[in-house]
């Protein structure tokens, strides 16, 4: 098994073999070279800004291109939960975020030319109990009343015509989702940002940010930079250059398997239809086929990705795989790798201003879509200079309770154990 990342091979990832020099001076730094950092620089650029990525490693190097690629629709909290909590109006506004996210997504990837196999393919939503397909019948109607959006149950007699296992209780089907090749789009975002008149500097770790009476000084390791405004797109990987944002920010590891290619009938029972598929469990694993290999992720373990983390996640994970798809025992898998992703506290995406600095964070596992999407519509608020409009602006972005965190996720072990605890509970 090889601790490598099978998205980057299959992709023509940026290097950094030729670097662009740091500019003296530019109208928006961006800190942070994925998604949302590329869409916004991509944006900026096309609307004549002067912008520049300041990306700590290579372009698209974090979780941009170690994620499962899926573009999903909704949010990481239960709809019925957003309405609880900021009431319908807004919640209606935000799952139109999550559909329009899809849209800006597949809109790029037109526009561009980029060849990363986008396909609304849909997902599917397994039961993992009797009782979540209960609670997902309730869910088909609250979705088609509050939010005109049509979502259909597959029961666990016909599941079979969905994924190749019993080992679910019936699923709910989203036709509107779809999956890409991850590495494979952030390259090509990458390089719609140059194309739009960018610059992209890779292997320009920021070491400090400060600030004038008029600019922001922000010095790289390979040079400082001034900037009129700065915004930061750095997820999971958000340090104490931002200590504010750090502090607001929990990096939870996520870790994903690829088996060897897998005969044409095999896979095709695995998955008839091709589906983003993820379960119902809080500890929660997600899946789907791409060039015939099942890629299997999950929470393995909350901490994030390093040697030790993806060797213990990879046998987790393979047995996890097993249980769901028994005719996988015999299956060599080949490749493991792990990603770090960024919750709020809230559990919620964050879009604002603070100290005069943007950002956009806590996708929790949606960034595919939704960074991509809030990349752009962020950059938009910013020249229009309207950001107290956007809708992921309008609720506190909340740190933890009684500032018990530095930004160094202690408790992770623990989050872990409850998640674990949830699941056998229900």
């Amino acid at each position: 098994m090889n601790h490598q990342i099978y998205w980057h091979i299959t992709a023509d990832m940026p290097s950094a073999e030729k670097l662009t020099p740091i500019p003296e001076r530019v109208e928006v730094a961006v800190i942070g070279g994925g998604y949302t950092g590329l869409s916004a620089a991509r944006t900026l650029a096309k609307q004549g800004v002067k912008v520049a990525v300041l990306e700590a490693e290579t372009l698209g190097w974090g979780a941009s291109s170690r994620n499962g690629g899926m573009v999903l629709t909704g949010l990481k909290l239960p709809m019925q939960t957003v309405i609880k909590r900021y009431g319908r109006d807004l919640a209606k506004c935000l799952f139109q975020y999550s559909l329009d996210s899809i849209d800006t997504v597949e809109q790029i990837i037109k526009e561009e030319n980029i060849d990363c196999g986008f396909a609304r393919t849909g997902h599917l939503l397994a039961a993992n109990k009797s009782k979540h397909f209960d609670a997902l019948k309730e869910e088909v109607e609250f979705m088609e009343k509050e939010f005109n959006h049509k979502v259909r149950l597959v029961s666990r007699k016909d599941q079979r015509e969905e994924i190749g296992t019993d080992l679910y209780h019936g699923a709910l089907v989203d036709e509107v989702s779809g999956g890409l090749n991850p590495a494979q789009f952030v390259a090509g975002l990458a390089r719609a940002a140059e194309k739009a008149g960018a610059l992209t500097c890779a292997r320009a770790r920021v070491h400090s940010l400060g600030r004038d009476e008029t600019r922001f000084v922000i010095e790289t390791e390979r040079g400082p930079v001034l900037a009129q405004s700065v915004l930061v797109a750095t997820s999971g990987y958000t340090g104490n250059v931002v200590k504010k944002l750090q502090k607001k920010i929990i990096p939870i590891g996520s870790f994903i398997i690829a088996t060897e290619k897998l005969p044409n009938e095999l896979a095709q029972q695995l998955s008839p239809k091709n589906r983003m598929i993820f379960d119902y469990k809080h500890y929660l694993n997600y899946f789907r086929l791409w060039n015939k290999r099942m890629i299997f992720g999950g929470r393995a373990a909350f901490f994030p990705e390093n040697e030790n983390t993806i060797a213990r996640s990879a046998e987790i994970l393979r047995r996890e795989m097993i249980e769901v798809y028994p005719q996988l025992k015999d299956v060599k898998v080949e490749y493991a790798w792990g990603g770090t992703l960024d919750f709020a506290f809230d559990m919620m995406t964050h879009v604002g201003e603070i100290d005069g600095i943007y950002y956009s964070l806590g996708y929790a596992g949606h960034g595919v879509a939704m960074g991509t999407h809030l990349g752009k519509t962020l950059a938009e608020a910013m020249i229009q200079g309207n950001l107290r409009e956007h809708p992921f602006a309008s609720f506190t972005f909340p740190g933890a309770p009684l500032g018990l965190y530095d930004g160094r996720p202690w408790f992770l072990p623990f989050a872990g154990a409850w998640h674990r605890i949830l699941d056998w509970i229900e």
